[in-house]
C-alpha cells in the first residue's frame, strides 16, 4: 500500500492525495449511529398561553348525559362531531356490547342529530376527523375498521375488517408477536390525509405502524414497528410503543405521536424519517397525577396523547396534549414550544386524560376531555377580555 501511495504522489501530487485519503478514511455510519436523531430543542421554559375556557359549549338535554369523550372534529361549517362512549345496557365483550355514539352539534353548540346508528364497524371508536370535503372518518380500535361517512351521514368507504363475533377465533397477540397484514388493521388509532388525498392510518395498540392508502382506498405501503425509543427517547426512528395520534402538515409531513416512547416522529409522506419533537418543558413533579400513583421518576419528556394542526391561517402550528402534567402545548413544526396551557384535574381549564383535539384555527381549540366526560372549548384571550 505504501508503494501505491508513493506512486500516487508522483502522478497527481500532494493535494489530490490528501483528498483521496480523506475519502478512504470516511467509513459508512453504523446502523446505531444512523438511528441517532439530533438532540431535542431546548424548551426549558415556555410562557402560559392566554386561552380562556368557554363554559358549557355543548347544549343538550339532561337525558343524554355524556360518557367518556374520545374524540372531537369540526367541519368547514363549524359543526362539531363528538365521539361519545355512553356505555350500554347490555354486558359482555365488544362483539356483544358496542359503545360508540357520533353526536353532531351546530356551530353554536346546539345538538342536531346522531349519525352512525347500527353501523357494523362501530364498536369502540378511538378517533374522529373531518377531511377537507367534510367527510367524517371514524377510526374504530375495537373493530379494526376505519369508516368514511359523507356529509349526509351515509357510510361510503370501509377500510380494514371487523373480526367475526366467534369468540374462539378472536385473540389478539400482543406486540411484538403480532404479524401485520396489508390492508388489515390491529388496534388503529388515528387518520390523516395529504394534499393528494392519500389516506394515512396509525395503528398504535398492536401493529405499531403507519399504513398508507390512496384516495380510493387502495393499499400503498406501511412503515414502523414495535420498539423502544432509547434512554432519552431520541433513538430508533420508526420504533413505536403505541403511535396514538397522527397529523399531516401542508408539506405532506407525517407527525406520529409515540405515546409509549414519549416523543413525536416526523416523516415525509414515503416514511423517511425527518426529526423528533419533544414536549420537554419542566414541570412540578411533586404534584400528584390526576389518576394513578405518584411515580418515583418522572422525566421532562411527556407523552403525546392527542394532536392537531390548524388548517387555516398563513402559519401552521402543532398543538399537542399530554395526560400528565395535563397540558396543552403550542409548537412550531420544527419542535419549538411557544407556550403551554392547563394542568391535570377536574375543574374548568383542567384535563383528565385529554384524548381528542380539534383546532379550527390557532386561536380556537376544542378538547375531548375523556375522563371528565365533557368537551372544553379554548379561545385565545383578546386585549378586551384580558383587561376584565
Amino acid at each position: 500500500m505504501r508503494r501505491f501511495y508513493t506512486l500516487l504522489i508522483a502522478l497527481v501530487g500532494g493535494p489530490l492525495l490528501l483528498l483521496f485519503l480523506a475519502i478512504q478514511d470516511t467509513a459508512p455510519l453504523s446502523t446505531s449511529a444512523r438511528a441517532q436523531a439530533p438532540l431535542p430543542i431546548d424548551n426549558s421554559s415556555a410562557p402560559r398561553l392566554a386561552f380562556e375556557v368557554v363554559p358549557d359549549v355543548l347544549k343538550y338535554q339532561p337525558t343524554m348525559n355524556l360518557g367518556e369523550i374520545l374524540g372531537v372534529a369540526v367541519n368547514s361549517k363549524g359543526e362539531i362531531v363528538v365521539l361519545n362512549h355512553p356505555g350500554s345496557p347490555t354486558s359482555g365483550p365488544l362483539y356483544g356490547n358496542a359503545t360508540t355514539q357520533l353526536l353532531v352539534f351546530d356551530r353554536n353548540g346546539r345538538f342536531v342529530r346522531e349519525i352512525g346508528q347500527g353501523v357494523y364497524g362501530l364498536g369502540y371508536a378511538h378517533a374522529v376527523r373531518f377531511d377537507r370535503y367534510d367527510n367524517l372518518w371514524v377510526v374504530d380500535k375495537g373493530t379494526n375498521a376505519v369508516m368514511k361517512f359523507n356529509p349526509a351521514g351515509y357510510v361510503t368507504m370501509n377500510l380494514g375488517r371487523r373480526p367475526e363475533g366467534y369468540e374462539g377465533e378472536y385473540h389478539r397477540p400482543e406486540p411484538p408477536k403480532a404479524v401485520p397484514a396489508d390492508g388489515l388493521f390491529n388496534g388503529p388509532t388515528d387518520i390523516a390525509w395529504d394534499a393528494q388525498d392519500n389516506i394515512y392510518v396509525s395503528e398504535g395498540y398492536v401493529n405499531n405502524r403507519i399504513a398508507k392508502f390512496d384516495k380510493n382506498g387502495n393499499w400503498i405501503k406501511t412503515w414502523g414497528q414495535y420498539g423502544e425509543g432509547g434512554a432519552h427517547a431520541n433513538e430508533n426512528p420508526g420504533h413505536f410503543r403505541n403511535v396514538h395520534t397522527m397529523q399531516i402538515d401542508r408539506q405532506g409531513n407525517v407527525y406520529a405521536g409515540d405515546r409509549g416512547n414519549r416523543r413525536i416522529h416526523v416523516f415525509d409522506g414515503e416514511g423517511r424519517f425527518q426529526r423528533f419533537l419533544h414536549m420537554n418543558v419542566p414541570y412540578d413533579k411533586s404534584r400528584h397525577p390526576v389518576l394513578g400513583n405518584l411515580p418515583a421518576n418522572r422525566p421532562d419528556e411527556t407523552a403525546p396523547w392527542t394532536m392537531c394542526i390548524n388548517t387555516t391561517g398563513p402559519t401552521q402550528y402543532l398543538f399537542v396534549m399530554d395526560s400528565e402534567p395535563g397540558r396543552l402545548y403550542k409548537m412550531t413544526l420544527d419542535g419549538k414550544i411557544l407556550g403551554v396551557f392547563g394542568e391535570s384535574g377536574r375543574q374548568t381549564g383542567q384535563f383528565n386524560w385529554p384524548h381528542g383535539l380539534a383546532c379550527p384555527s390557532e386561536n380556537e381549540l376544542i378538547v375531548a376531555d375523556m375522563n371528565n366526560w365533557r368537551v372544553q372549548k379554548l379561545v385565545m384571550r383578546t386585549a378586551s377580555t384580558a383587561s376584565r
